[in-house]
């Protein structure tokens, strides 16, 4: 069976602006993204059908037989028996939510066909985690980080800790890929796993408290504090405080400052010093900027930091204010705190924003990724050209 993973619409604009430039299965929860999870429970590759102008980047494969999986549905071993055992032409869904499609030789090329493919018959799911809202990715870290480390560790055997002056808790709960330095850390999984990827780095000082994820390549900085429910994407490096985050990838918050509540997307650096509050002076529900309405929603939450979209940039000693949202692009410095919804492709601060012009985004966007080993191609630079266009509608 072909897998593919799909956006749903109303799901990837309440993502937004993560999704501007991902599927919304690219996006990390856990210690996998929902695409590689997919990929781990299936034990086959899949591919995403996402929006025209992402295509390029993100191929849909279509085969002879097609399954249709919502790309914001998490797997557990419940739904995946309830999807494998749909028939041709049945559809699983949760509440009002299509979560898989058995398209059998139906290649549906855009995400219209495919939701108003008629179903034969609906089976309804009860046990589903989707990924509807972009603090719901923080909320669910924890039990993924838990859902993913049973899966990836089953049957394996860790590295061990060889470093005489760390000190670990719950040693049978942490589990150490091949090549990985630890140095005069402290490691305590007793509430939750600790994971520490391929290659990756924890430097003197550094304190982790589980549930905790350090992908590949990635490195947690002298004396960081990592306080549980964090996931550090790949080739990250990561410092100060952190607690119920995830970086997706690819991203530097390297030095002081606290970092709570929040996810920060790829390609994104936080200056020295830079902090977010994640709770506001009077204890009241947190607002957020949702793209799909035009306007602040409210979370249903007390606790949330800073949402930031791909390649945004933060200079030393930032301050961001209880629930904002960055956009893709945007550049970020100078005294006092900026408003709570900054745009992408926007420049400037506190004082005021103005337009961060292509041409130079492109030139920062090419210097980060070379630092990579990752081309700065003419697809990247369509993509960010297409975010550009869509948001040309928000003041900066």
């Amino acid at each position: 069976m072909n897998i593919i993973l799909f956006d749903d619409p109303a799901i990837r604009e309440n993502l937004l602006p993560l999704t501007f430039t991902r599927p919304v299965a690219g996006i990390r929860v856990g210690i996998l993204t929902i695409a590689e999870k997919w990929n781990t429970y299936m034990g086959e590759a899949v591919s995403c059908l996402a929006q025209p102008y992402l295509q390029e980047k993100f191929k849909a494969f279509f085969g002879t037989h097609n399954l249709y999986i919502n790309g914001a549905a998490c797997p557990n071993e419940s739904l995946l028996q309830s999807v494998r055992e749909l028939k041709m032409g049945e559809a699983l869904y949760h509440g009002d939510t299509l979560v898989a499609l058995n398209g059998d030789n139906l290649e549906m090329h855009t995400i219209e066909e495919l939701l108003s493919q008629p179903a034969s018959r609906r089976q309804e799911c009860d046990t589903c985690t989707i990924i509807k809202n972009v603090w719901d990715i923080f909320l669910n870290n924890g039990q993924q980080i838990r859902s993913d480390f049973k899966v990836l560790t089953q049957d394996r055997q860790s590295q061990p800790v060889n470093d005489r002056h760390t000190i670990v808790y719950g040693e049978e709960n942490i589990f150490i890929e091949e090549g990985v330095k630890i140095r005069a850390a402290v490691l305590n999984a007793e509430n939750g796993p600790i994971y520490i990827g391929k290659d990756a780095q924890v430097h003197e000082g550094a304190v982790i408290r589980g549930p905790f994820a350090l992908c590949e390549g990635s490195n947690v900085n002298m004396g960081g504090k990592m306080r549980g429910d964090v996931t550090v994407g790949p080739f990250c490096k990561v410092g100060g405080e952190v607690s119920a985050s995830v970086i997706l990838g690819y991203s530097n918050k390297g030095h002081e400052g606290f970092l709570g509540n929040s996810v920060i997307g790829e390609w994104c650096n936080l200056g020295a010093d830079t902090n977010t509050s994640n709770l506001k002076n009077n204890y009241a529900e947190v607002k957020l900027w949702n793209y799909a309405k035009g306007e602040f929603k409210g979370t249903g939450q007390q606790f949330c930091g800073l949402i930031m979209g791909d390649h945004s940039k933060a200079g030393i000693n930032t301050m961001f204010n209880t629930g904002t949202v960055v956009g893709v692009s945007a550049n970020i410095f100078g005294a006092g705190f900026p408003r709570t919804f900054i745009p992408s492709f926007s420049w400037g601060g506190a004082a005021g924003f103005e337009t961060y012009q292509l041409t130079k985004a492109f030139e920062v966007a090419a210097k980060v990724m070379e630092r990579r080993d990752i081309p700065f191609d003419e697809t990247e630079k369509a993509i960010l050209y297409s975010v550009f266009e869509q948001t040309q509608q928000y003041p900066r």
